[in-house]
């Protein structure tokens, strides 16, 4: 039985948890809910939520712990000659194993043992996940019978369901702050081994980026190079470009939907422009790499220019277009937020509606504005489509915006694609590029935050 199928199941009972909490207690009253401490429907939750938590919390930890319990069964079926193998053929055989039982495609033909074993790995999965189904039924209808026999007029169900709610959201609170914590960790501990083969200086500060690392010494660029400094400014010149479009024409446009627009011309405007926010990524790359650079480069043909095939300001531009709606959309909502009585003020002074937006709605709305120019970078940081299509994987070190440059993104996508081993230098990288990717993005986020506190506490 699927996980999907399951669920549904657990949905279902747990709605027919709900309307029996309800039913019953309207019955404990005599169909009287005044007598009740909390609504009918409290006592409908309380006894849903006995029947889908615990349930769901045995389902969680089953799954995680069902595919290592499987495969120490499987490794403790196989014949006394896999442990004399290599650790990578062991892992490569479990995988094939593993493969051929779950209906996989594997890398060669298996031994009549190791299918046996492959077979006992199957019949494992199966039987557990049979297990776990009639654990996770047994609790649920332990657990609605448990709360239906608490049902009763004085019962608080109101605050256990409210305390029931408040410990979710602590959980999902913490679980949130430990994959942060994680995640950082993580990033630290692979950077780390990355600097103990590449000096930091080299990294930070190198203007040569070469990663490749040659299989023999007298190959060249079988050293390497790790000077991340070209990626760092291709990918600050083409954000810099993506902000020259979409600032100017984010914001323009919506102080106009927000102080100038009529209601029927703003009702059709808005919608219209952010369909541009939900066209893929790759359709803009496609546009970007089959019309704007081309255009460009003809252009700049025709002036006398020297425009690459694929330049930094034919990615930058689109990329521009594509994060109108991040500037757009949440600067008019921001500013709609700002309160009548301040332009009502301002008109009564004599002001016109031109010195009103520029004295008035726009220091008032800054803080809205900072946050949505800072959503506008950060998506353009983390863009690679359009720089992949449109400006290439040249590590460039200038700042010429018709040569082609590449970004960290990128980068971290080529030395992650295909087979990697996860403990050489050019693997490495693309761990010590995130963390300074998030390092950066930190410190852009403490800027806007103190930003947003100076204004806030002067116009709030």
């Amino acid at each position: 039985m699927g996980i999907s199928v399951i669920l549904l199941v657990m949905l279902g009972l747990t709605v027919a948890g709900y309307l029996l909490g309800t039913r019953q207690a309207l019955v404990v009253t005599g169909h009287n809910p005044h007598q009740l401490h909390s609504l009918p429907s409290y006592h409908g939750l309380y006894l849903a939520s006995w029947v889908l938590l615990p349930a769901l919390i045995v389902m969680a930890i089953w799954l995680i712990a069902e595919p290592h319990v499987a495969e120490m069964r499987l490794v403790a079926n196989l014949p006394d000659g896999f442990s004399q193998r290599s650790l990578d053929e062991q892992r490569l055989l479990i995988g094939d194993i593993q493969a051929r039982a779950l209906g996989g495609i594997v890398s060669g033909a298996l031994d009549p043992a190791f299918q046996a074993a492959g077979e006992a790995y199957a019949g494992t999965l199966a039987a557990s996940r049979w297990v776990m189904i009639a654990v996770m039924l047994a609790l649920m209808v332990g657990g609605g019978l448990v709360a239906l026999r608490q049902v009763r007029p004085d019962m608080r169900a109101r605050n256990r369901v409210e305390k029931t709610a408040s410990v979710i959201m602590i959980v999902a609170s913490t679980i949130a702050i430990m994959t942060t914590v994680g995640i950082i960790f993580s990033l630290l501990f692979e950077t780390g081994r990355f600097f103990s083969k590449v000096p930091i200086t080299e990294f930070l500060f190198g203007t040569q980026w070469s990663p490749q690392i040659a299989l023999r010494a007298d190959q060249v660029g079988s050293s390497g190079a790790f000077g991340a400094i070209p990626l760092f400014a291709g990918t600050l010149l083409i954000t810099l470009i993506a902000m020259c479009v979409a600032v100017p024409i984010g914001l323009f446009s919506a102080i106009y939907m927000s102080e100038y627009a009529g209601k029927r011309v703003r009702a059709s405007a808005k919608p219209v422009l952010e369909i541009l926010a939900g066209v893929p990524t790759v359709v803009y790359g496609f546009f970007a790499a089959l019309t704007v650079a081309p255009f460009f480069r003809n252009t700049g043909e025709l002036i006398g220019l020297t425009v690459s095939s694929e330049s930094a300001l034919a990615a930058g531009i689109v990329m521009g277009i594509m994060i109108i709606p991040f500037v757009s959309s949440l600067s008019d909502d921001v500013m709609n937020a700002v309160p009548q009585s301040l332009r009502d003020g301002a008109y009564a002074l004599g002001a016109t509606k031109a010195e009103t937006v520029r004295q008035v709605i726009l220091p008032a709305a800054l803080p809205g504005i900072v946050g949505s120019v800072l959503l506008a970078v950060s998506r353009a940081v983390g863009e690679t489509m359009i720089v992949v299509m449109a400006a290439g994987l040249a590590a460039n070190l200038t700042a010429n915006p018709l040569e082609a440059v590449t970004t960290v993104t990128v980068q971290i996508v080529t030395l992650l694609v295909g087979d990697q081993e996860f403990d050489s230098a050019k693997t490495l990288a693309a761990f010590a590029l995130g963390l300074t990717l998030f390092f950066v993005t930190l410190c852009l986020n403490v800027i806007a935050l103190n930003v947003v506190r100076k204004y806030r506490e002067k116009y709030d």
